[in-house]
């Protein structure tokens, strides 16, 4: 008898859909971990996807698209950053990752979903899950017309896609 827990999910509840993502706790532990202990804490609640590039990725989990906030949406954090747990698995379509900046342990809230394959990507940022449910919500959501934001690239999303929850709930 082992004292694993229970295999979890996390359900990304979002006003487009829901996502539902299947963890990868074997080869990133820590960034399992960090994802889950913020989605309980409600850390994700109201942020909402600020970066969406079709045919690549949409991104989230900033706090600062939070309403009211201040700061840049993208530049946001909880206060702290986690170690790179790169990996073997492939940036494909519906693999959840770990965004970050230059720094490879800057990853701290953010994170994205891969639209496409995004093998380019592959042990540079740290995959930690994939969608088992809800890849025609991430169609919707990566099909978002958008428009040039604070970098001139042109992926800030028209509409608000607000995460209005994310559930940590035991594997189906």
């Amino acid at each position: 008898m082992s004292n694993a827990s229970p295999a979890e999910q996390a359900i990304i509840k979002t006003t487009y859909g829901d996502l539902t993502i299947a963890f990868w706790p074997e080869v990133a532990p820590k960034t399992v971990a960090n994802f889950k202990k913020l989605a309980s804490e409600g850390f994700y609640n109201g942020t909402a996807f600020h970066r969406i590039i079709k045919g690549f990725m949409i991104q989230g989990g900033c706090p600062n698209t939070k309403a009211g906030q201040k700061g840049m949406p993208g530049t946001g954090s909880p206060g702290y950053q986690i170690k790179a747990e790169f990996n073997d698995k492939s940036h494909v379509r519906g693999v959840i990752s770990m965004a970050r900046s230059a720094n490879p342990d800057s990853a701290g809230s953010q994170f994205f979903i891969c639209h496409g394959d995004a093998k380019f990507l592959d042990k540079q940022y740290t995959a930690f899950g994939k969608l088992s449910a809800g890849d025609d919500v991430l169609e919707r959501i990566a099909t978002v017309p958008t428009q040039s934001g604070g970098g001139g690239e042109k992926s800030t999303p028209i509409d608000r896609i607000e995460v209005t929850s994310v559930e940590i709930v035991p594997a189906a």
